[in-house]
């Protein structure tokens, strides 16, 4: 009888380990944003064939909308094992010491996707990601959002309109720099504030892509919205390194196979949206958007340049050169 219980319990403490050993590999993915944003869209999607390829050895488990963590805990989140994939804006690696990433934030830096994507998906983009490693993070691929443009309940015409204005940007001295420029007064605040900082009149106005000022509803507390497109907000997808390296190499080549597809689809459908969400923007009649004259835009520009000069010392001269040396930017305009 006790040969038979002692048994019983070894097949059992086999199922039970067996069971244990077919458990799913978690991958824990947080952002801030929408779901139905150019991102939240790319993380689903990520999600989707990561646990195909994978054949369900790996779960992703999405957390969109700062359920998880805010955007100034997230980082620090990562690094610490509690949650193991991101995809912050490329402005929060400043503040953790990889100053390199607010290249990204020079204004008008990139006419168009064609330029950019030179740089995210060349030798530069890799140099970057490469710099993470050090942090105790791995970088995987870069996600577009869109080109960013002024918002305010004022009309905004020329660089003068957004004097002393108080205007909300992301933690990043160049996007300081930038609404100084202006002669704004910059506003750092998190992402998931924004709306009733907006709506209260804690701040006047803010930068975004058309993406994010629609699915987080900051066109029903902005009264205008000026096509500037004078910068770039896109995203780094991050993980944490230790738990990157400490995955079967198997399963790691199936999630990068996953992410290039995801990278793929996710920059495919940034443009596409962005164009549908101005549309319904202009549709909802509470924003009126304006679309700056040649006259105009220019003035924004010779406002703006002069920043990438003034940044040199902070994000390094070279990298700015060998960017400009890449997609033939010239800044003496």
């Amino acid at each position: 009888m006790r040969f038979r219980t002692l048994m019983a319990g070894l097949v059992a403490a086999t199922f039970s380990l067996a069971a244990f050993a077919q458990q799913p590999i978690v991958i824990k993915f947080s952002h801030v944003v929408a779901h139905d944003t150019p991102k939240g869209l790319a993380a689903e999607f990520f999600k989707k064939r990561a646990e195909e390829l994978t054949k369900g050895r790996v779960k992703v488990e999405v957390y969109a909308n700062s359920t998880l963590y805010k955007d100034k805990e997230e980082m620090e989140a990562l690094q610490l094992g509690a949650v193991q994939m991101l995809a912050p804006s490329l402005a929060k690696f400043g503040p953790l010491g990889v100053k390199e990433f607010e290249v990204f934030d020079l204004p008008y830096l990139f006419d168009n996707y064609a330029e950019l994507h030179k740089v995210t998906q060349g030798p530069v983009g890799q140099q970057l990601l490469n710099k993470l490693d050090a942090k105790g993070i791995h970088g995987l691929a870069f996600w577009d959002n869109g080109f960013k443009s002024f918002s305010a309940n004022t009309p905004i015409r020329m660089p003068a309109d957004l004097k002393g204005k108080k205007l909300r940007i992301q933690s990043s001295k160049v996007l300081e720099e930038e609404v100084r420029a202006l002669g704004g007064l910059p506003q750092v605040m998190a992402f998931s504030e924004v709306y009733q900082a907006l709506q209260t009149g804690v701040v006047d106005g803010t930068e975004n892509p058309i993406s994010n000022l629609y699915t987080q509803k900051m066109y029903e507390v902005q009264k205008y919205l000026t096509l500037t497109d004078h910068g770039y907000l896109g995203y780094a997808v991050i993980v944490n390194k230790k738990f990157w390296d400490g995955l079967p190499s198997d399963v790691r080549g199936q999630l990068e196979t996953a992410m290039k597809e995801a990278t793929a689809y996710a920059n495919k459908i940034a443009e596409e949206q962005n164009l549908r969400d101005l549309e319904a923007v202009k549709k909802s009649g509470k924003t009126v958007v304006y679309v700056p004259t040649k006259e105009e835009r220019m003035a924004f520009k010779k406002a703006l340049i002069p920043v990438h000069q003034k940044m040199e010392s902070r994000i390094g001269a070279d990298l700015i050169h060998e960017i400009y040396k890449e997609i033939g930017f010239n800044p003496n305009i």
